[in-house]
């Protein structure tokens, strides 16, 4: 298998239609019959209904049962996806575009596959990354009810993985009296135990501020800056302290090397958004502990992060 290459610039295409990724947007009823007509194609994920005498039935309606007939009510007020595909010209006298159906096959036949959860602010989205013979196929939603189903070539993926951690415009982040963004406690690049971290959110998410001093100091010069440098005390549970209280967001990335097996996942991309943008978090280890390295990064490093990961299941 060829080895893609995510830190090289893409190549000028040889026009300009040929170099651009093509996208369709679909209902998740228009998805469902796109996979059927592409050969029952299986989806990346599965779509489970309310079912008739359940527990929010029993028991009267709650958030969830609310939410599950909202959703409903939605899909069921979409056009007859028959009618709509053929409306778009997507569906000609019974036969499927072949881009569409070329996608929804490389979605359920991978030999890589990325799958990327993003959480900002109110906002989830789920997008599904299928990789094989240097096409890439992808689908994303943020509702469940409409989808983006896309596909290109490899050289366009660096590109397609950064739109997945571009902020939404109206997801504000903390700004100063000025309207600038404001100045975070967190650094833009620091190195942690990462037992600390670990015990340090969880007592932050129990409200024990006062157990931060204890745990900081039983890990004294072991949190160091981006030269190698000690972190002194106070400058530690700020960064501890702010890396919880100013997270806006989340973004986790699985990568599969779907040829090993089902569940072969061999690598995880952490960031978190804080009040002036994504940091990463890195595993690393040093003298026999494992460590955090927290470094800043934006939409357009994911490629370079994703790289080492997919390097190693393409080898």
């Amino acid at each position: 298998m060829a080895t893609i290459d995510l830190t090289t610039p893409t190549e000028t295409p040889d026009s300009l239609l040929g170099g651009l990724p093509r996208r369709v947007a679909l209902t998740l009823p228009e998805l469902q019959l796109v996979a059927e007509l592409a050969g029952n194609a299986p989806l990346p994920f599965d779509v489970t209904e309310p079912q008739a005498g359940s527990l929010e039935g029993r028991m009267g309606q709650t958030r969830g049962s609310a939410d599950d007939a909202s959703y409903l009510a939605a899909i069921s007020s979409l056009y007859d996806p028959m009618e709509s595909l053929t409306r778009r010209g997507l569906l000609v006298d019974g036969v499927l575009d072949s881009g569409a159906a070329g996608a929804v096959g490389l979605l359920a036949t991978p030999a890589v596959a990325v799958d990327l959860d993003v959480r900002v602010g109110e906002v989830q989205a789920k997008a599904w990354h299928r990789e094989a013979g240097g096409a890439v196929a992808t689908l994303g939603t943020v509702d469940g009810i409409v989808f983006e189903l896309g596909w290109f070539d490899t050289q366009q993926w660096p590109t397609e993985l950064s739109r997945a951690a571009v902020v939404p415009e109206d997801v504000a982040l903390s700004v100063d009296g000025r309207g600038e963004i404001a100045a975070t406690a967190v650094p833009g690049e620091a190195d942690l135990p990462f037992d600390l971290a670990s015990v340090a959110a969880e007592a932050l998410r129990a409200g024990r501020t006062e157990l931060l001093p204890v745990l900081i100091r039983s890990y004294d010069g072991r949190v160091l800056d981006g030269a190698g440098r000690a972190i002194r005390e106070g400058e530690v549970q700020s960064l501890l302290t702010s890396l919880y209280d100013e997270a806006r967001g989340r973004m986790r990335v699985l990568v599969a090397d779907v040829t090993a097996g089902e569940g072969a996942v061999v690598g995880v991309v952490s960031w978190v958004l804080v009040a002036d943008g994504w940091r990463a978090l890195r595993p690393s280890h040093a003298h026999d502990e494992p460590r955090v390295q927290i470094r800043r990064v934006e939409p357009v490093d994911l490629a370079n992060e994703l790289a080492p990961v997919l390097a190693e299941v393409m080898r």
